[in-house]
């Protein structure tokens, strides 16, 4: 069997999408599963086994273009593929595995995608609370699976594969401290600082963390410099010599190896949260307005820090530097607690 999926455009969904492709791979284990998405995935869908070709999706993720996603579909003809799961809801991105003649079209209902889709299903939010819930329970023929509790337990995570050479490699490329264990902190977040916890309160815990011996990366896109420099202007001139603020300075081919040498990971609700949740390091996640409720991090490693309840639409909190209060009151002593509980359990292993 050849499958297409049309894959999602965010970090975190590409990851959870994993699931997907795993319960695909083992339900059937001859399929051949070609993943289109963004270029930038490349580096995520290349540690995933079960894909067998990351296939670019050219095209923005706001853009309609009707005549180049027929020639992009009519290019795909000869591939000759039997079934396609579209994972985003849009009307757009059913619009390739149609004009590609796919016989089997399958995703959720989305927006207006009657004929595109003939395999449609009916999403109940209610039924299907987890996005990695919706993902998985398309592997299934329509109407087997009523709701999340009807699927086979436990579901099969995103795991992301990274040699030993590799992470000694890109360590050295970066002139990491070989001596120090490395914590991997992610201070970024989408849409503004109400989903970050502040810079203070990292640097709190970095200056704790390198006082004990480890060595603080700091990971994230060109945008989440600033605040890494914030966090390292707060640390005192001997503690800065083991704090690296690489946000920006790596590629995520970069970021997804140097996250799987950290010892253990502290992040905001973002992207590399679900990286390091698929590579299985210790994970400390720290929530404040928005929810693990749908998107959690997929890990029996991780560990969801949230003072609050409920989902909340806030793109800029009301306290100090567009600070949510909820996350400022997470302290960095409960932070170094959790964190440190699980770096006892990791070696008690």
């Amino acid at each position: 069997m050849k499958i297409l999926v049309i894959g999602p455009s965010w970090v975190g969904d590409m990851m959870m999408s994993q699931s997907l492709y795993r319960t695909l791979k083992a339900r059937y284990p001859q399929a051949i599963i070609d993943v289109m998405a963004p270029a930038w995935c490349r580096p995520l869908l290349s540690r995933m086994p079960e894909v067998n070709e990351a296939l670019a999706m050219p095209l923005g993720h706001g853009a309609l273009e009707i005549g180049e996603r027929r020639r992009l579909g009519h290019s795909l003809r000869e591939k000759r593929y039997d079934r396609a799961y579209v994972l985003p809801n849009s009307f757009k991105s059913a619009l390739i595995p149609f004009f590609a003649n796919v016989p089997q079209r399958t995703g959720w209902r989305g927006e207006m995608r009657y004929g595109l889709l003939n395999d449609a299903r009916v999403l109940d939010k209610q039924a299907w609370p987890l996005m990695v819930e919706r993902y998985v329970a398309l592997a299934y023929d329509k109407g087997v699976m009523q709701s999340a509790k009807d699927l086979p337990q436990p579901l099969l995570w995103p795991e992301l594969q990274v040699n030993e050479g590799e992470k000694a490699q890109t360590c050295a490329a970066f002139n990491l401290d070989a001596s120090r264990p490395i914590i991997g902190f992610c201070p970024g977040a989408e849409f503004g600082p109400a989903k970050r916890w502040p810079h203070y309160h990292y640097a709190t815990l970095a200056g704790r963390l390198i006082n004990e011996g480890y060595q603080v990366v700091l990971l994230g896109s060109a945008k989440d410099k600033e605040t890494g420099n914030d966090i390292l202007a707060a640390l005192t001139t001997l503690q800065q010599a083991h704090c690296r603020n690489l946000a920006g300075d790596t590629a995520l081919e970069q970021a997804v190896i140097l996250l799987a040498a950290c010892k253990a990971v502290v992040t905001n609700d973002s992207g590399l949260m679900h990286v390091a949740a698929a590579l299985n390091r210790p994970l400390i996640a720290l929530y404040g307005p928005s929810s693990p409720d749908f998107t959690p991090p997929l890990s029996h490693q991780a560990r969801v820090i949230r003072l609050i309840s409920g989902y909340h639409k806030v793109r800029k909190g009301d306290a100090a530097e567009g600070y949510h209060q909820s996350l400022i009151d997470i302290t960095p002593e409960r932070v170094m607690d959790e964190l440190a509980a699980l770096l006892t359990a990791g070696k008690e292993v």
